[in-house]
């Protein structure tokens, strides 16, 4: 594309923020479309948040996706803050316009499409592992799917602070929730390194558990629950759809949600 001062610009913040996917379908969105916009990714250092904020605002930025780990500092530096976002307590995806900066999430949206197109949800025992931003999400998500909510966490008194919001039952072991759960997701950042120890024995997985983790490709976890049988997913396609709710929210209009999703499958399959 030819970037012009008509350019319009919109980004993802994060520390680090070099590893994002997200300039690679949300720039191919906007070329589907026709829009003369751009994406790019912004990598700011935790103490600068607010300034970095202000700054991007006066620069003309519209519009911006949130990551780690910012997703529960930017609560407090929105004017306006969507009912979801409120009460999730963290938010992915800001709107500049002239009476302030919005926040939304569409986390929630994300994994509760990826996830439905998986399993039915209602009524089902689902062990979710981790209590951090990313977790707020899906907890938000199985929540208002009518799931039965288990919780584990390395730090207790974290999980136990979720679980009374999201009414979710807290566990003592990863290994306790497997067994009276028929669907795992994982929402920590066990995974994303090769040599990251395992969350729990996973030999306890059976072929009947619904395995999902929302991190981007196929981790440990992921690999062994499907050689077990088990229905396995991981966290792309949530990508994908979170990411397709913002473009929405930023442009108004309907997101080529295919042509992202085949943007991101040949950009990987390029890398291997």
């Amino acid at each position: 594309m030819n970037i012009t001062g008509d350019t319009s610009l919109y980004g993802i913040i994060g520390y680090p923020i070099g590893h994002s996917l997200s300039p690679v379908f949300q720039n191919k969105a906007f070329e589907f479309i026709g829009l003369n916009a751009v994406y790019v990714p912004f990598e700011i250092k935790h103490t600068d948040l607010a300034t970095a904020l202000e700054g991007l605002k006066l620069s003309g930025v519209k519009g911006l996706n949130v990551t780690v780990p910012f997703k529960e500092e930017v609560i407090t530096l929105a004017d306006k803050i969507s009912d979801e976002a409120y009460e999730i307590g963290a938010g992915n995806t800001l709107k500049f316009t002239d009476n302030g900066t919005e926040l939304y999430n569409t986390d929630w949206m994300g994994f509760l499409k990826m996830a439905e197109e998986l399993t039915e949800l209602e009524g089902r025992n689902v062990l979710v592992l981790g209590a951090g931003g990313a977790s707020r999400a899906v907890l938000y998500a199985l929540k208002r799917s009518g799931a039965n909510i288990l919780l584990w966490n390395r730090t207790l008194e974290r999980a136990e602070r979720l679980a009374e919001v999201f009414c979710a039952k807290v566990v003592k072991s990863p290994e306790e929730g497997v067994k009276s759960s028929t669907i795992i997701v994982n929402t920590t950042s066990v995974g994303l390194k090769e040599d990251d120890p395992p969350l729990f024995d996973y030999s306890t997985i059976e072929a009947y558990h619904t395995v999902i983790d929302i991190i981007y490709w196929d981790t440990p976890l992921i690999n062994t629950a499907r050689k077990k049988g088990a229905k396995t997913i991981n966290g792309l396609n949530m990508l994908v759809y979170q990411g397709a709710e913002s473009f929405r929210i930023w442009t108004g209009c309907e997101p080529p949600v295919k042509v992202m999703k085949k943007a991101l499958e040949d950009y990987l399959y390029s890398k291997v």
